[in-house]
């Protein structure tokens, strides 16, 4: 009778050890063409995580600020309404990094980075400036720069987070407001327009020179 249940026993674990080897499958070692067994190739790192972007963005912007990604651009004037510039730049001819900026009427001024991989927008940083006067003499007028910066992490092209920086900046006051040193405030936020806008750039990826709008 012992030595029955025993027999169970050992049937019972060598069927559980099948179930989870079906289950759980071990990765499977990869022979070489020189016969050497090395170990499987692990899964590429998604860029999905806010982790992950940040890595992919320094990366990035090492690259474009090292000036080693080939650059073109062109320019756009719409009804004399607004005005910009765009500059992409690529890596082996896939776009990596597209700068926008533009100003609309006398007032207000934008610039946009995208960030891109494998053809997805990760990463968006925008800078918008509204400017006006604010006292002064009309011999020497102060003005004022209302800026607002945006960081915006976004997963399958949708915002995952969103970082908000506010901070003034007046002609009169010799010490600027340093953007590092302020804290960015989390919001709530859309990606719209924007992803119009890099969808309009891309269309128009091919055009040199000056073209009426984007």
């Amino acid at each position: 009778m012992k030595t029955i249940l025993i027999t169970a026993c050992l049937v019972f674990l060598v069927s559980c050890q099948k179930e989870s080897n079906r289950t759980n499958p071990q990765p499977v070692p990869v022979t070489d063409r020189s016969g050497t067994q090395t170990a499987p190739e692990q899964p590429k790192e998604k860029t999905d995580s806010i982790e992950a972007i940040r890595k992919e963005y320094n990366s990035l912007h090492a690259l474009l600020e090292g000036k080693k990604l080939t650059s073109k651009s062109f320019s756009y004037n719409c009804d004399d309404e607004i005005t910009g510039e765009v500059k992409i730049h690529s890596d082996k001819g896939e776009i990596k990094v597209i700068e926008h900026s533009y100003a609309e009427h006398d007032h207000f001024s934008a610039s946009e980075q995208y960030y891109i991989k494998d053809g997805n927008v990760f990463f968006i940083f925008r800078d918008e400036t509204v400017w006006m006067f604010d006292g002064g003499t009309p011999e020497k007028p102060v003005t004022r720069d209302d800026v607002t910066e945006t960081r915006i992490y976004l997963r399958n092209g949708r915002p995952i987070r969103c970082l908000e920086k506010k901070y003034v900046i007046k002609s009169d006051v010799s010490e600027k407001p340093d953007p590092s040193k302020i804290t960015g405030k989390e919001v709530q936020c859309s990606t719209d327009d924007l992803m119009k806008t890099y969808h309009s750039i891309i269309r128009n990826k091919d055009r040199q020179g000056k073209i009426k709008c984007l």
